[in-house]
């Protein structure tokens, strides 16, 4: 259980709810912050204006999967009104209190460290990121259908990188009948391909790889999909990027080219939130629960 503990949640999507719903039922108190036209109502749960709140009984923020742009604001769906996350509101919590983000950016690691507060970054987890890749692959799947005119079945498919993502969706569309190849740079990276029977190369022959696909499913947050990689691709090539925001594809390039390219980062909010919300709080309710149990330790 959670008694005694006062947590602010501030701003989120639906996926937030199901961790309210969660942390509600561990019997946490919650002061709901950008929740004002939520119709409905969590027993031990407060809708607040960030100002209404005493921040200074606040054991645990959590900020939305998004975190909070480079002006601290806070994606709050539920509300018509700027809700900003800010240092002197860190200022105001006790010392023991932990910043959990899905995400975290500059604005946030500098008020964590002036206000030397504990961040949580919950998608840098190794187990919310492996769940997360659950929904994530039928997401993929599902915009693969949507954007091409063929079967995944018997279809060409690159998969870049083998991380927590790139390796759920290289297996699921391999399951699928795809004839999947991998592009990686880690030798143990090419390695786990080949044994997964699928075909691994190293991503400096990446331009020769991607002549003769059907879809480019890119997983590595950094510039690959280069303009000289989507100028050697066919036409009717579909790209599904999943990495974060801008991603890893040269986008201007590829509309100028009339290949469809597709940003799609936080895909298991969108595909299914109640699922991506539920994988959420549990890890969110096992840390607090964790916290606590180290509080009351010492």
């Amino acid at each position: 259980m959670l008694t005694g503990l006062h947590i602010a949640v501030i701003g989120g999507d639906a996926r937030q709810l199901e961790v309210i719903k969660k942390l509600t039922e561990l019997d946490a108190k919650l002061s709901l912050i950008g929740f004002d036209q939520l119709d409905h109502n969590f027993t031990g749960a407060s809708k607040d204006q960030i100002d209404e709140v005493d921040f200074s009984t606040i054991d645990a923020i959590i900020l939305p999967a998004s975190g909070a742009n480079s002006e601290g604001e806070v994606d709050t769906i539920f509300s018509n009104e700027t809700v900003v996350f800010t240092e002197e509101l860190v200022t105001k919590t006790p010392e023991h209190c932990t910043i959990y983000s899905g995400i975290s950016n500059q604005y946030i690691d500098d008020i964590i460290k002036s206000t030397n507060r504990k961040l949580v970054k919950l998608f840098e987890r190794d187990d919310v990121a492996i769940y997360n890749s659950i929904p994530t692959v039928e997401g993929t799947i599902m915009m693969a259908i949507q954007h091409t005119e063929i079967t995944i079945h018997n279809s060409k498919v690159a998969v870049l990188g083998l991380g927590r993502v790139g390796f759920s969706v290289a297996r699921a569309f391999d399951a699928l009948g795809a004839n999947v190849k991998v592009g990686a740079r880690k030798s143990e990276h090419l390695a786990r391909v080949f044994e997964m029977g699928m075909k691994p190369f190293h991503l400096s022959k990446l331009e020769d790889e991607v002549a003769n696909i059907d879809v480019c499913i890119n997983t590595i947050p950094h510039h690959i999909v280069t303009a000289s990689v989507i100028s050697k691709m066919p036409p009717n090539t579909l790209i599904i990027d999943l990495a974060s925001k801008p991603g890893g594809t040269d986008f201007r390039y590829a509309e100028k080219r009339g290949i469809k390219a597709l940003l799609a980062p936080g895909l298991p909010g969108v595909v299914a939130p109640k699922t991506a919300g539920q994988i959420v709080a549990n890890v969110m309710a096992q840390l607090l629960r964790e916290d606590l149990l180290n509080r009351k330790g010492n």
